[in-house]
């Protein structure tokens, strides 16, 4: 008898593709922020109908990517410099803990899956690929040291921010050499992790936080001339 599988993209598998393709879109640089986001022309670029889109939307709302201004409709919004510092300041405090907490408790599986992100992150930084693939790369690998903290508060606090952070994150890997510069700090956490050392890991996990605001700061200040 042969097999046979259900082929047909669900409505909920076309609403997350959209979803996705204008979240990529966003953090790559292609809708800029303060641009308004024209519904029809969306539709017709996506291929979807409006209720579809108008779901996708709400839906990076909620990770504050978007904001449906009254009259005017969805737009990107833009973090000011102070709104990006108070982000950079929680990530200093929360992902030097959860570093050094994994440290601690991560099992052997997922040290490996750990060294297997880096080196993604490694080819994306070092070949053609898109900056959302860095950003991509960079945010599984530090989705597993969330996961292994042993946090459940710290994990969902940090996991809030992650639209905000990855959208940083594009502004500073947009900086000639970031990425070659945030791939040793990666390799610095990773290698404490490895070898156990919860006092290295807490700081090499702060430093790379510390480079990636002053990255920041720079791509901001860039963008302001």
């Amino acid at each position: 008898m042969t097999a046979t599988i259900d082929l047909r993209v669900s409505r909920k598998s076309v609403q997350q593709e959209t979803v996705e393709k204008l979240r990529g879109a966003i953090l790559s640089g292609v809708f800029t922020p303060g641009i308004r986001l024209v519904e029809a022309d969306l539709c017709n670029s996506l291929g979807v109908s409006r209720p579809l889109l108008r779901e996708a939307l709400r839906s990076l709302q909620a990770e504050r990517l978007i904001d449906i201004v009254p009259n005017r409709g969805p737009q990107v919004p833009r973090l000011s410099w102070r709104e990006a510092e108070e982000i950079y300041e929680v990530r200093e405090l929360l992902e030097g803990e959860a570093a050094a907490r994994c440290a601690a408790m991560i099992p052997k599986e997922d040290l490996a899956d750990l060294a297997t992100n880096l080196e993604a992150f490694r080819r994306a930084s070092r070949s053609s690929e898109t900056a959302s693939e860095q950003i991509s790369t960079t945010s599984s690998f530090f989705a597993i040291i969330l996961r292994n903290c042993g946090n459940k508060i710290i994990e969902e606090t940090l996991t809030g921010l992650q639209a905000r952070v990855n959208f940083l994150r594009a502004r500073s890997m947009s900086l000639p050499g970031r990425a070659k510069q945030s791939y040793a700090e990666m390799s610095a956490i990773c290698a404490a992790i490895t070898a156990r050392d919860t006092r290295q890991a807490r700081k090499a996990a702060q430093e790379h936080v510390i480079n990636a605001r002053n990255a920041a700061k720079q791509a901001f200040e860039a963008a302001r001339d």
